[in-house]
């Protein structure tokens, strides 16, 4: 549990956007998220993993853009209004870059307290969860907390690094 989960500690509590995918709720750090918009018009880059949906041109700046829908290795869904995209900053071994995360919908910002996170639970060797942060306990249920720089693997990272 890297520097979020430590800064976390220290201040008690931490900010995080919630999004919705399928019927489940999951979280990404505040600090981490740049900007959230609307579907656009995205470009196909051919040779890519089907979740990386391919590129956009946001302000003259070239981006990747991956479904976390089919990342997750969730069903394919049909985009409509409520899906937008959030731009975040990944970090990786070679730098840091802003990639599109394509979302179901975006629900709200929240505080969650050190207290209300739980470790992400064990389903034994088979299933790797080491991208859950954690688990946070708030009045509707269940969030997951996401590391999004454990979500986009180091080999990943390079390829959308090629992609943009």
């Amino acid at each position: 549990m890297a520097e979020a989960l430590q800064a976390i500690v220290q201040t008690g509590k931490g900010k995080y956007l919630t999004f919705r995918l399928g019927k489940e709720e999951y979280g990404l750090e505040i600090l981490k998220v740049k900007e959230i918009m609307g579907l656009m018009d995205i470009t196909t880059v051919p040779q890519t993993p089907g979740y990386v949906k391919g590129v956009i041109n946001l302000r003259g700046k070239v981006i990747p853009v991956i479904d976390l829908r089919l990342k997750f290795g969730m069903e394919e869904k049909n985009y409509d209004e409520r899906t937008c995209i959030v731009v975040a900053e990944v970090s990786g071994k070679s730098g840091s870059l802003q990639v599109g995360i394509v979302v179901d919908s975006v629900s709200e910002v929240l505080n969650i307290k050190a207290d209300d996170i739980e470790d992400a639970p064990t389903f034994g060797t088979r299933l790797d969860t080491d991208y859950i942060f954690g688990m946070a306990k708030t009045e509707g249920g269940v969030k997951i907390l996401l590391d999004i720089d454990r979500v986009i693997s180091g080999e990943e990272f390079t390829a959308l690094e090629n992609a943009a």
